[in-house]
């Protein structure tokens, strides 16, 4: 449930610190060794966002974790309403001083979607909440133009527009 074909190599780095306490991830990495290695989360995180799921990559049972499958394209309103949510349990849990890790299979549209939106209700524009997830995480990192789209337009708006394909012409639901 991913973009394919854009050319983004894996990161450097399992995962990165956004801001304090708040870190974006995939489920695999490739070191300057240039061994791609998997992404295991143990004791690192208090908190882990998930939006995609992997077998043996963690976390363990005693952290908490939030999964909500969501595809690398354009998403439905339901969808967006789920980016909204987690962004709001990311941005709780880092204001308790609590650190958080948001990951999808890359670490770099999804994750970067609920990051970049995190960071907007922390205060960020959207343009430096994107320039941020980019600097820190990788220039790979938002890398869905549509992803973007939705930060610059407001997540509320974006939600609202993505709902008026459930209506069919004469104003009923399809």
């Amino acid at each position: 449930m991913r973009t394919k074909g854009k050319g983004a190599p894996d990161a450097e780095h399992p995962w990165n610190e956004i801001v304090p306490g708040l870190w974006m991830g995939g489920h695999h990495y490739t070191p300057p060794s240039g061994e791609r290695t998997p992404a295991v989360v143990t004791d690192e995180f208090d908190v882990v966002i998930s939006m995609y799921r992997r077998d043996g990559h963690g976390p363990p049972d005693h952290v908490e974790h939030h999964y909500e499958a969501m595809p690398d394209r354009p998403l439905t309103a339901d969808q967006l309403e789920a980016v909204a949510r987690l962004a709001d349990t990311a941005v709780a849990a880092v204001r308790q001083g609590r650190r958080v890790l948001v990951r999808c299979h890359s670490g770099y549209n999804r994750s970067g979607l609920v990051i970049a939106q995190s960071l907007i209700e922390m205060g960020y524009s959207a343009d430096d909440a994107v320039y941020l997830v980019r600097y820190r995480r990788s220039k790979w990192a938002l890398n869905n133009k549509v992803f973007v789209d939705y930060l610059t337009t407001g997540l509320d708006v974006a939600r609202l527009l993505s709902g008026l394909d459930s209506f069919s012409e004469d104003g009923g639901l399809t």
